[in-house]
């Protein structure tokens, strides 16, 4: 099948189970990387999904994209730009309602699976719009509450499930910044499961294995 003509560039893999509405997962990579990295998890992935890999918004040179800036100065330190990457949280939200209309997929049971800004991404949209998103696999990024929709706190969220993962040893994105993810979820009452990794910002075999476990418990 070829990719339809929606607003951000993609990849695909249609289900080699067929059926008429099937699952989908989106793949959202991190900064300065593109919509192939993550691809190379399809094949490993449950045979019933439909596999979604969007390509961020922004350039990079040479062959980077990103989903917001992150600006370096001598006054703020690191820094990110939260209004882009607010802009960024809602194409990635219209997006979906974009491919699911044009793939045929089924709206109730979708999955997003981030990698680092990827991840930061994927948990704003399902807490901005848990009615649009069934899990989400959130791998070394961290919840940034200034990118959620003002009113998250009156969301529903009893039908969202998050797997998040992270390195101890990330030197990328500290892992005491993952560590407030559960608390911050704990309080919204959010389904959610966190493990930690001997790793640095990357994706070990045990932590893939883990998380494919349970993506196929919760399709």
């Amino acid at each position: 099948m070829n990719t339809k003509n929606l607003s951000l560039h993609h990849i695909i893999r249609e289900p080699i189970q067929q059926t008429e509405k099937p699952a989908v997962i989106f793949l959202f990579h991190g900064y300065g990387s593109n919509e192939e990295d993550l691809f190379s998890f399809a094949s490993e992935l449950p045979e019933s999904l439909f596999i979604i890999s969007a390509r961020a918004p922004h350039t990079l040179m040479p062959m980077g994209y990103a989903w917001y800036a992150i600006h370096f100065d001598e006054v703020n330190g690191k820094w990110s730009d939260d209004e882009q990457a607010k802009t960024s949280r809602d194409a990635i939200s219209n997006f979906i309602d974009e491919a699911i209309d044009a793939y045929q997929l089924d709206a109730s049971n979708v999955t997003l699976l981030g990698f680092s800004q990827g991840t930061i991404l994927s948990l704003s949209v399902a807490l901005s719009y848990p009615d649009k998103v069934k899990n989400v696999i959130a791998i070394s990024g961290y919840l940034n509450e200034k990118i959620l929709v003002d009113n998250y706190k009156e969301n529903n969220y009893s039908n969202l499930h998050i797997y998040c993962s992270h390195g101890t040893v990330d030197q990328v994105i500290p892992v005491d910044w993952a560590q407030k993810t559960p608390g911050f979820l704990k309080d919204l009452g959010i389904d959610h499961v966190y493990e930690e990794f001997p790793a640095g910002h990357g994706v070990t075999p045990q932590n893939f294995f883990s998380l494919k476990d349970w993506l196929v418990k919760h399709l």
